[in-house]
């Protein structure tokens, strides 16, 4: 037998096993039950009831947790999504597995009509997807993983067979997607930044004449307390920009809606810093990446930062100016170290000052601002906390020496994992579980938070911090081989 089928073959009788629990054991086993009950044999579902498909984002938040557990099934979770990438470069939001009835989500494959109405676009005929896109995690996932097993990924090709694939898809969004003309994605669906409901979008979406209610059926209401979700009329508009999208081919221009997002341009960076890294480790040179990486952190300070209000904000390019909404999305840029060292400190300030009252106010950070007129503790992106969203700040934080608030982030994160059945969102005063429960990348970012502290404490790195993805510390990785 070859060394790559020894090492697959080794792996793969693992597939199932866990690493040695750290404390709580209780709570790792828990979290990695989720996973598993949520694996469909190739990827990972958000959740069996409310989400039965692959999503975009979330599978790179899980392929990062599940890291932890089995690098085999990570590598094969990010494998699997974008082995449906367009031929444009666009990686579709929604892989659809075919084995679920159409009416269990909406919208359904029926409704994308990815392979006719995608055609042009390079759309795959041999998987069913959506049209449209979700923020551009996958590079940062592609080199944690890789960093979890390198021998292993080294083995199967794992980098080098996405890196074509990560890299096309970093192209599409900078060339395809820069809607504005500053330097800037712009995203062309609330759906595209992941924040769906956020009020960021109420002014744009204003714009949008809601397609008729009779003309759609919303399964998640079979699933989720309608208080907790989209309105009618909000959802209405989404499914109008929708159809009109896949009307035109899928052809990016601004049509009524199109927004500059500062969550969805910072992950953007943060993984062509993560494609440098992935460069390096196949024999390329990644400077250029870097380089990239650093300007656009400066577009970014330039055309979506409010220093009266120390915050970024997401920018109306097809209405003109930024949109004074204060969402979780503006916190998100800390995560980038070549951020200037005035706006660090000034997010920092806002995250525990009396709009989002981290550590004070709300054991987690809220979706949006604590004072605004649309803040709701429960309704979806309109105030509730995320997990995924506080994970993101709490490697910020990290990387911009914060410690101690990046540790108190991290405890209450995983307490309220815990304590709420890895729900898919919670209330961020209390706690109270919202969505639905054994949330996919709520577990998934509960084990990796739970083996990061495991490494502080112990010294071995087994997570490693924001700083050293982006290489502000140590390359060397876990298991003592060299990062690249």
């Amino acid at each position: 037998m070859d060394r790559t089928a020894q090492l697959t073959t080794r792996r793969t009788e693992r597939d199932t096993a866990h690493d040695p629990p750290p404390a709580p054991a209780g709570l790792h086993g828990r979290a990695a039950a989720v996973l598993h009950a949520n694996w469909t044999g190739t990827s990972t579902v958000p959740s069996r009831t409310l989400y039965p498909h692959q999503w975009s984002w979330d599978s790179a938040f899980i392929a990062i947790g599940l890291r932890h557990l089995s690098p085999l099934r990570a590598q094969r979770e990010l494998e699997t999504l974008l082995a449906a990438q367009w031929g444009d470069g666009r990686v579709p939001h929604i892989v659809f597995n075919p084995a679920v009835p159409f009416d269990a989500y909406f919208p359904s494959p029926d409704f994308w009509r990815s392979a006719g109405a995608g055609r042009a676009a390079g759309a795959p005929r041999t998987v069913q997807t959506s049209g449209i896109v979700q923020p551009p995690v996958h590079a940062l996932a592609a080199w944690l993983v890789h960093r979890a097993d390198p021998e292993l990924s080294r083995a199967r090709g794992f980098l080098a067979g996405l890196y074509p694939r990560l890299a096309a898809w970093h192209r599409y969004l900078l060339h395809r997607r820069d809607l504005g003309g500053g330097g800037l994605v712009s995203v062309v669906h609330p759906w595209e930044q992941g924040m769906d409901n956020s009020p960021c979008w109420d002014a744009p979406l204003a714009r949008v004449a809601p397609a008729p209610a009779r003309s759609f059926c919303r399964a998640d209401l079979e699933h989720s307390a309608a208080q907790d979700r989209p309105t009618d009329l909000d959802y209405g508009r989404y499914v109008r920009l929708a159809a009109d999208y896949r009307d035109r081919g899928y052809a990016d221009d601004k049509g009524d809606f199109a927004v500059e997002d500062p969550a969805f341009n910072a992950l953007l960076i943060a993984s062509e810093h993560a494609l440098a890294r992935i460069a390096h480790e196949l024999g390329a040179p990644g400077s250029a990446r870097r380089a990239r990486a650093e300007r656009l952190t400066g577009v970014l300070v330039e055309r979506l930062w409010d220093p009266a209000r120390s915050q970024f904000f997401c920018r109306d390019v097809v209405g003109g100016g930024l949109i004074g909404e204060r969402g979780v999305s503006g916190l998100i840029p800390l995560l980038l170290p070549a951020l200037p060292r005035e706006q660090a400190a000034a997010l920092v300030a806002t995250l525990t000052g009396p709009h989002f009252g981290l550590g004070t106010a709300t054991r987690l950070v809220p979706s949006y601002d604590l004072l605004g007129e649309s803040f709701d503790p429960h309704r979806y992106w309109r105030g509730p906390a995320w997990f995924n969203t506080g994970w993101l700040i709490e490697r910020g934080l990290r990387t911009h020496g914060e410690r101690e608030r990046a540790d108190a982030l991290a405890r209450a994160l995983v307490a309220t994992a815990a304590a709420s059945g890895f729900a898919e969102y919670v209330d961020p005063y209390t706690g109270e579980p919202c969505g639905t429960p054994d949330f996919g990348w709520t577990a998934a970012l509960t084990l990796d938070l739970l083996h990061g502290a495991r490494g502080r404490s112990t010294g071995a790195g087994v997570s490693l911090g924001a700083g050293e993805t982006f290489g502000k510390s140590s390359d060397r990785d876990s298991r003592g081989g060299d990062g690249g």
